[in-house]
């Protein structure tokens, strides 16, 4: 059977790029499509160095750094995207790839990562950091963003059958789409981080430096505590301003290669993680090398973590609140119970995520839901 895989865009190696390459090994016949396609001669393994067929926005004016300043144009790319002669047609969608236009004997899955978060719940969150939550320019972002959401409830209808990377996801496709959606979890590569048992006396946090991963947030806590010590690892726009809030005990050591942050990872007491995620790896890497995680009790970390006092062989802890306090007091917790969280059943926990799990559960799911076709 022709296979189509469906990617929103192909600019980098995150996320939903791994979720991409695992779909490409389990079918590697599969013709690739994508808005654009920026991804350098030198790191197209991930994507089986396939040919990509992109839309009109590949050619259009600095679509390569701008591509997202094309979001009104997007749902018309998605649908001139031709994949009429495919029988199965799969798309790993974050943004508009579920669009796609697929005929009555075709069969669509549709591996959603999220609905368009700034379209959806997270608009307000993402105008103000934006600042285009007032004024002429915020009123032209508001307009389009009820386009897309008009456009993106219509072609849910297009879609046969949602898989999500988490109950969470389900839970948000289920309130925008009212489409219920099965959940198989996103690969996560466990067997580079491996088992270590022989922990320092220090905490880690690792991310990207934008708002919503809130290190802010975790750097103000430890900033408070400081009998203790956090090394940050990572780099962004709000690399500067988080320095600024750091005391001695903290250490940013800005982005470092995979090594090194295996290495931290390893070591590490415990992972300290505050964002509100769909899923989450960076909370699964830890545990894969035995590293407790302490995170914010929202999102898919409730799925990825056993929680102390929720749950049986537990490999972590959650903070109610988004703030210094709440993160405080998780902290001084774990202090006094960390000798009840044993490393081993963080490794055994990450295990679940692993990609050759993913790519048989992918497999089994399409090939069940072709014999109701």
């Amino acid at each position: 059977m022709k296979v189509a895989i469906i990617h929103d865009w192909l600019v980098t190696y995150a996320g939903a790029e791994k979720v991409l390459e695992q779909l490409l090994m389990v079918y590697p016949d599969a013709d690739l499509f994508s808005l654009v396609d920026f991804i350098d001669e030198d790191k197209r393994d991930f994507i089986l160095n396939k040919n990509v067929h992109t839309s009109f926005i590949q050619k259009l004016p600095f679509a390569r750094k701008k591509y997202r300043s094309y979001l009104p144009f997007m749902p018309l790319a998605i649908e001139q995207l031709d994949v009429s002669k495919y029988d199965i047609v799969i798309s790993s969608s974050h943004a508009v790839a579920k669009g796609v236009i697929t005929g009555p004997d075709q069969l669509h899955i549709s591996y959603v990562h999220s609905p368009i978060r700034y379209a959806w719940d997270l608009q307000h969150q993402y105008l103000k950091e934006a600042r285009l939550d007032r004024g002429m320019k915020g009123w032209i972002a508001k307009t389009i963003l009820h386009y897309i959401r008009n456009w993106d409830y219509r072609t849910a209808n297009g879609v046969d059958y949602f898989v999500s990377n988490s109950k969470f996801i389900a839970r948000r496709i289920w309130k925008v789409y009212r489409r219920e959606a099965d959940v198989i979890y996103p690969p996560v590569d466990v067997s580079a981080f491996t088992f270590h048992d022989k922990k320092e006396d220090f905490y880690l946090t690792a991310s990207r430096m934008v708002p919503y991963k809130k290190i802010d947030l975790i750097v103000e806590a430890f900033s408070q505590m400081p009998d203790k010590k956090l090394v940050v690892i990572g780099d962004g726009p709000d690399f500067h301003k988080i320095k600024a809030k750091a005391a001695s005990n903290v250490e940013l050591l800005g982005y470092q290669p995979f090594e090194v942050l295996r290495d931290y990872m390893q070591r590490a007491k415990a992972f300290v993680f505050a964002a509100e995620e769909d899923f989450g790896i960076t909370p699964v890497e830890a545990q894969a090398c035995g590293t407790p995680v302490i995170a914010y009790g929202k999102g898919g970390a409730l799925e990825t973590i056993r929680g102390y006092g929720q749950a049986e062989n537990p490999t972590g802890l959650f903070f109610k609140e988004q703030t210094v306090a709440s993160l405080i007091q998780s902290i001084q917790l774990f202090e006094n119970i960390s000798g009840d969280i044993q490393y081993q059943d963080c490794r055994e926990n990450a295990l679940r995520f692993s990609p050759e799990r993913f790519r048989k559960e992918f497999q089994d799911y399409v090939n069940n839901k072709l014999q109701h076709m």
